[in-house]
């Protein structure tokens, strides 16, 4: 009875059969759904109460989450904290929540990386041997290529999916979102070989082709399988408010296709269609920047990786979507490149920065573990990033633009200055580069508060009060370090 209520069909079986399984399968997670988190009575009770994170109706290129206008700011770790067993997610949400971070991201668990690829030492993404979990259960059959039995991919993984909804409802708990990449491009024929995708790995006879055709529409039984997995996926998420999907990492390597992108949006679409409240979808374009010509109308998220300068945000704010940069790295070790990505990306008018960092590691999910990674990680980072956080939230950020315009002179020589302004109202102003900065700005008529912020300590290091009757005023720095941010806020008359 187990067995069959567990087992998904296959293309191939008998209508009759098909139909019959579907029911069992539909009450099967009905009834898994009763075991779900704690504050998830029951998945249809959630459903009723759940109002995910979406975009901002005043403000697209931000989100609305819990009754509140939000960016998404991280450093997270390397994505395994769902499908590495010996991953501890409550102690790593925690150490998250403890900067006021609001975002990670994980991946699904279809794809994973052998120890040692990208020189990542201790790499939350490259499970140890038999210590991988995924949404497929593990047959009677010996011979994964990291140990352990074979996938049978017509059956679910109940304990993958109980650890899942687990994550899902300690984030939550904590005030964070998850963005859950569903798939993963196989860069190189040792990450392939470790995929239960791959025949090799699974009883099924399903994968037996080039990595490169993984994520194509030319393999209908595995698509049936991916198919499957999305379904399942986002039906045992859809009473979680903190959740958004994204299709595919890094999908301009490995053979990925637009189409199949596409095909993958609708099928979250079409699995959410009869759900009262919907989950946003990211799509991951490009690294550094790309300008989207022809945007999927399902995506709300346009995600790039090492997006420095912040041109993709520049290039795609016509959009009205919010664009992110979801991760970082290969600049050094220390927190200086991060952090100044991170802001400048912010300022320019982003919604999203995710550090990777490396700092997270099994038996160091506090983030105290010493860095042996292309990237960057660790408490001095995390600060920093705590510290542009509250700088951003420190505005009424929906009502601002990038206006670099109101920036008419005195940025230091080989420094960038970026504005996110709501005219006469207030202005988030970031220096990156030189060390000391005689700043005209343009303003209304009118009194203001100017403060200079540290960006390494938060302290404000010189702060004024004027009353300007329009035009340019010139504000001086202190002597700063590599960058510095600069708020002014208009003062209301009386105050």
């Amino acid at each position: 009875m187990f067995e069959r209520v567990n087992k998904m069909p296959l293309m191939g079986e008998k209508a009759g059969d098909i139909a019959g399984v579907k029911a069992v399968m539909f009450a099967c997670a009905m009834l898994l759904g009763l075991v779900g988190a704690a504050g998830f009575t029951s998945a249809a009770q959630a459903a009723k109460k759940v109002k995910p994170i979406r975009l901002h109706p005043d403000n697209p290129h931000y989100f609305l989450w819990r009754g509140k206008p939000t960016v998404l700011i991280t450093s997270g770790e390397h994505y395994g904290a769902v499908l590495n067993r010996a991953f501890d997610y409550k102690k790593y949400l925690k150490t998250l929540q403890s900067y006021g971070f609001n975002l990670t991201r994980t991946f699904s668990g279809a794809y994973c990386e052998p120890a040692g690829a990208f020189k990542i030492k201790n790499n939350t993404l490259a499970p140890a041997k038999g210590r991988l979990i995924c949404p497929w259960a593990r047959s009677n059959t010996p011979g994964y290529a990291n140990g352990g039995n074979k996938f049978d991919l017509t059956k679910w993984d109940a304990a993958y999916f109980k650890r899942l909804r687990s994550f899902a409802a300690e984030a939550s708990k904590r005030g964070v979102v998850v963005e859950l990449v569903l798939f993963c491009p196989f860069y190189k024929d040792d990450m392939w070989k470790l995929s239960p995708m791959n025949a090799a790995n699974n009883v099924n006879g399903i994968g037996k082709m080039k990595r490169t055709e993984a994520y194509t529409l030319k393999h209908p039984r595995l698509l049936a399988v991916q198919d499957a997995m999305v379904r399942k996926i986002v039906e045992e998420l859809k009473g979680f408010d903190n959740v958004y999907y994204e299709i595919c990492n890094e999908p301009y390597f490995g053979g990925v296709t637009l189409e199949w992108q596409s095909h993958i949006a609708e099928t979250i679409v079409k699995a959410e269609a009869k759900f009262k409240a919907k989950h946003l979808i990211a799509q991951n374009i490009a690294n550094k920047s790309k300008k989207i010509v022809k945007p999927n109308p399902h995506v709300s998220i346009f995600n790039f990786h090492y997006a420095k300068p912040p041109k993709a945000v520049t290039e795609n704010y016509g959009l009205n979507k919010v664009i992110g940069d979801n991760e970082t790295g290969f600049a050094a070790s220390e927190p200086k490149p991060y952090r100044l990505e991170g802001w400048d990306f912010i300022i320019a008018g982003g919604g999203v920065y995710n550090n990777l960092d490396y700092s997270f590691t099994v038996g160091h999910e506090d983030g105290t573990a010493k860095i042996n990674a292309p990237g960057g990680g660790g408490a001095v980072l995390h600060k920093q990033l705590e510290i542009l956080k509250d700088f951003i939230n420190s505005f009424d950020f929906i009502r601002m633009k990038p206006n670099n315009s109101v920036i008419k002179g005195g940025v230091p020589e080989k420094a960038t200055a970026r504005a996110l302004v709501q005219v006469g109202r207030a202005y988030a102003i970031y220096i990156n580069g030189g060390s000391k900065a005689n700043l005209a700005v343009e303003l209304p008529g009118g009194t203001y508060k100017a403060e200079w912020v540290n960006t390494k300590t938060g302290n404000v290091d010189k702060k004024e009060r004027f009353r300007h009757a329009g035009g340019n005023r010139t504000l001086h720095s202190p002597k700063y370090s590599n960058d510095i941010a600069l708020r002014i806020r208009h003062v209301p008359k009386g105050k």
